[in-house]
């Protein structure tokens, strides 16, 4: 296996971190929901707690993509 294949092929699996950070993100919005139909008082609380879950969920999304793209062009 050369240089290049194994590049490709570490950063094709540094990808999977996407797919898990849409799941994630799939899950707290789900959560926001079923929270809010529940008890539709907290809305507001929730829907803050949601975008801050959101933000720490799609930041692990894009660290999986940064690394991705160093294994790529950077080595």
């Amino acid at each position: 296996m050369n240089l290049i294949s194994a590049k490709v092929l570490g950063a094709g699996l540094t990808t999977i971190g996407l797919g898990g950070a849409g799941i994630g993100i799939g899950i707290v919005f789900g959560a926001v929901i079923n929270g809010t139909s529940r008890n539709p008082s907290v809305r507001k609380e929730l829907f803050g707690l949601g975008i801050i879950a959101f933000a720490l969920v799609e930041a692990l999304g894009l660290f999986s993509l940064m690394l991705a793209f160093l294994i790529l062009y950077a080595i």
